[in-house]
């Protein structure tokens, strides 16, 4: 839930869905260029209920802090349209298992950074990769993610912010594509409460098949057994470029992927999800291509039954 402010208004009241909507929520990921809050204004525009942004630039080092007075017009106006949960996406440099001393350091510093933007902003959701293990051995690069966890995050008061663990694709030597690994750091750090982020296009570029109501079923259970589906905080919802067990990241526009609408509108209307929150992280291959996604999702989370 969207923390209470002393100083800003209370958040608007969630936005009203139609008749027989899936009760989940909807939003994307929307660009952080100009006024930071002029994201929250692209959100809304496209017809989110809620929205993912990164806190600086995903690919470079030198993300620094925040300017008051731009944190809290972006507070202000993202409660003001009444949108929720944010969610924040740390930076792809960042990787907590690497064996590299130079690289390990910098990224627990660039980590904490994205922790104390993340708290300025008043986020709920941080997400972030597990890392990548560079030759290492699974087990040993799992244990440095926790280390530089815990390093990361001594003397903060996260205030309700929580952490998301995102699955991957598997390419390379990426952790976290097979879920048991995902279990395995959030059982060794109970007190950090780490939460998941599951996304979609990574679990079938996996090899979790879940085009069919038989695989889906499965894949939730896995995830309800090894992990707990209360860990479950956001769903990346993206089509696959990419082939099932393929172990590449490639997002597409959904139902023109891999994985089709009607996986779709069976992972938005299914039981053990209600109430969980859709981010997409389609690509933007035409003008227009981010509001056709939101319409799409929007649309099977209306629908109902299975028949178009």
């Amino acid at each position: 839930m969207t923390r209470k402010e002393k100083k800003t208004p209370a958040p608007a009241a969630c936005p009203e869905r139609s008749r027989g909507a899936a009760p989940v929520r909807i939003g994307i990921h929307t660009s952080i260029a100009g006024r930071f809050e002029q994201a929250a204004d692209r959100a809304k525009e496209l017809g989110c209920d809620a929205f993912q942004i990164f806190s600086s630039s995903p690919r470079n080092w030198a993300g620094g802090g925040l300017n008051a007075l731009d944190a809290e017009a972006f507070r202000q106006r993202r409660h003001a349209l009444g949108l929720a949960p944010l969610v924040i996406h740390d930076n792809y440099l960042i990787n907590l298992a690497s064996p590299q001393p130079v690289l390990r350091s910098r990224s627990i510093q660039s980590f904490r950074a994205e922790l104390e933007r993340a708290l300025a902003l008043q986020a709920d959701y941080l997400v972030m990769h597990p890392g990548n293990a560079l030759g290492l051995q699974r087990r040993q690069a799992l244990g440095n993610v926790i280390a530089g966890l815990r390093q990361a995050t001594r003397g903060f008061q996260l205030n309700g912010l929580k952490i998301l663990l995102e699955n991957t694709a598997g390419q390379g030597s990426a952790l976290g594509a097979d879920l048991k690994e995902l279990a395995e750091l959030v059982r060794a750090a109970p007190e950090l409460n780490l939460g998941v982020c599951l996304d979609t296009a990574h679990l079938f570029a996996a090899g979790y098949d879940i085009r069919s109501a038989e695989g889906l079923d499965a894949t939730l259970a896995t995830v309800h057994i090894a992990i707990g589906l209360d860990r479950v905080k956001v769903i990346h919802a993206n089509d696959s470029k990419a082939a099932l067990g393929a172990r590449v990241d490639r997002h597409e526009h959904i139902g023109q992927g891999k994985i089709g609408l009607e996986a779709f509108w069976r992972l938005l209307h299914h039981p053990t999800l209600a109430g969980k929150t859709f981010i997409l992280e389609t690509p933007i291959d035409r003008p227009g291509d981010d509001r056709r996604n939101v319409s799409a999702l929007r649309r099977l989370a209306r629908r109902k039954g299975r028949g178009r």
